[in-house]
C-alpha cells in the first residue's frame, strides 16, 4: 500500500484546527489512560493503521499494560477494564458506528453514571477528533512508521 497524499501539507489550516481540538481535549481533564484506551478502540473499529499503532505506543508510554492492550478489543469479556471505562469505551463504539447505532439509550444510561456532563461532553470531543483523524489517515493511506 502506498500514502495517497500528505493531508498535513495540503491542508495546514485544517490540521491547525484539528490540533486545537486536540489541545482543548488534552486539558480537559479526562485521563491520558482513558483518552487513549478510547483512540485506541476508536482506530481499531475504523481499521487506521497508523492510529491503532501510534495510540499503543503511546499507551505503552504512559505505563497501559500489555494485557489490557491486547484486549480492547474484547472489553466486555474481560475482567481488566473499570466502570468507567467500560462506560467510555461503549460510548467510544456507539459514537463511532453512529450511522448503525444512533446512540441508544441504553448507552446514554450506561455512561451518564460514569461521567459529569462536561466530562460526557469532553469525551464525545475526543471521540470526533479520533474519528476525523481516523478518516483522514485511512483516506489518505497514512502508513504506520
Amino acid at each position: 500500500m502506498q500514502s495517497r497524499l500528505d493531508f498535513y501539507k495540503a491542508t495546514p489550516a485544517g490540521i491547525r484546527a484539528m490540533m486545537a481540538l486536540e489541545q482543548a481535549i488534552g486539558q480537559s481533564g479526562l485521563e491520558k489512560s482513558l483518552m487513549e484506551l478510547v483512540r485506541l478502540r476508536a482506530s481499531q473499529i475504523n481499521g487506521c493503521a497508523f492510529c491503532v499503532d501510534m495510540h499503543v505506543a503511546d499507551a505503552r508510554k504512559g505505563g497501559e499494560t500489555e494485557r489490557r492492550l491486547a484486549t480492547v478489543t474484547v472489553w466486555r469479556e474481560t475482567p481488566f477494564f473499570t466502570d468507567r471505562e467500560r462506560a467510555a469505551l461503549e460510548w467510544t463504539e456507539a459514537l463511532t458506528l453512529v450511522a448503525q447505532t444512533h446512540v441508544p439509550d441504553a448507552v446514554w444510561e450506561t455512561v451518564k453514571p460514569h461521567f459529569s456532563d462536561e466530562e460526557i461532553a469532553n469525551l464525545t470531543m475526543l471521540i470526533v477528533a479520533i474519528n476525523g483523524w481516523n478518516r483522514l489517515a485511512v483516506s489518505f493511506r497514512k502508513l504506520p512508521e
